[in-house]
Parts: C-alpha cells; structure tokens; sequence
C-alpha cells in the first residue's frame, strides 16, 4: 500500500558568530571525554557517523554518495572532522568546512541518541566553534531545522550563536527519518 503524502512546515535557522569573543564556552571536567581529530580521511568513519547522529533527523542527503564521492569531499585541507568519544566509544562529531568566503561552516554537528544529555554536545559544540576559529574564520556560522533534534537550537544559541536568517518550506514525512540502519528500531517503531 501506498503512504500518502504528508507535507510539513519546516523552519531553518541560520546562526552565525562574528569574533571569538562572542563563544559562551561550556566544558566538561572529565577525562572520559575526549574531543579528536580524524585526520586520516575516511569514508567508512564519516558516513558510519553521519548515519548514526543523524539517522533520527531526516538527515538523508549523503546516503546515496558513493565511496569515491566520500573520499572526494573529505580529502580536501578545507574540511575537518571532530569525534567526541566517552570512555573511547564515539559519542558525536563535529564536520567544519571552510568556505570560499572565509567563514567556516559547521556543516554536520550532533549526538548518538545514547548520549544525548549528558553535557557532551556543550563540551563539543564550543570545541568545534575554537577549532573552527583556529581555522581562520572571518565568521563561524550554522544551520538548522525543526526536523534536527530539538537540543539543537537551544545548543547553539546557548554557545553564543545569533539567528540571523529563517526560512520555512514543505516537507515530506511520509516516511519516518531513516534511524542509524535500516530496522533499528524494530518494524514500525520510531525513534
């Protein structure tokens, strides 16, 4: 049977930070939780990342890259990616990428479900904004939606981010958000 077509309003914020001065850090004191660069680029890690935050979040853009196009857009000086661990298992990411413009985008920022509210995305979050200021930036800047997890706004603006763009369009829900693999929550269960 057929789904019918369910279109939903969606708003996108955007958010940008000027100077460093404007970070409101927030960082943990624990040693289990680590903040690292993946250096070596590598599309397994990536999209093994990209699925497992953003499975819950529509996040369904890059499912259809191949490895090659992976490869391709993480081998560039321009990107960097950040994965918190707890206790060595990772527990989020944070994807910068340098613009031609000289701002830096956080282009992919968020939590495995299990670690969500804990204080890890406070603690990741400003590393990120620092290392994307390390990078350069003119500005550091993001977007996000209310399709994303709803910490995600509050997240960003507590670090010191402003909105500065909203726009809303039509979604289609006629499908639940993908989950980190197919099934992962048993048939018909959402997350």
């Amino acid at each position: 049977m057929l789904s019918s077509s369910t279109l939903t309003q969606v708003t996108v914020w955007y958010l940008d930070m000027r100077h460093p001065s404007e970070l409101c850090p927030r960082l943990l004191d624990n040693p289990a939780i680590q903040v690292i660069q993946a250096e070596v680029p590598s599309p397994e890690l990536s999209r093994f990342l990209y699925t497992s935050v953003g499975g819950d979040w529509y996040w369904c853009d890059r499912l259809v890259w191949t490895y090659d196009e992976w490869l391709a857009y993480l081998d560039r000086p321009a990107v960097q990616t950040w994965v918190a661990c707890n206790a060595g298992t990772p527990a989020g990411y944070v994807e910068l990428e340098a613009q031609d413009d000289g701002s830096v985008k956080l282009a992919y920022f968020g939590l495995m479900r299990q670690f969500i509210g804990r204080g890890i995305g406070g603690h990741l979050l400003t590393r990120g904004i620092q290392q994307a200021w390390a990078m350069n930036a003119t500005r550091v800047w993001v977007h996000t939606c209310t399709l994303d997890s709803p910490h995600a706004l509050k997240n960003y603006q507590a670090r010191g981010f402003k909105i500065y763009k909203t726009q809303t369009f039509s979604f289609d829900l006629s499908q639940p958000p993908p989950g980190p693999w197919e099934n992962a929550y048993g048939a018909n269960k959402q997350p």
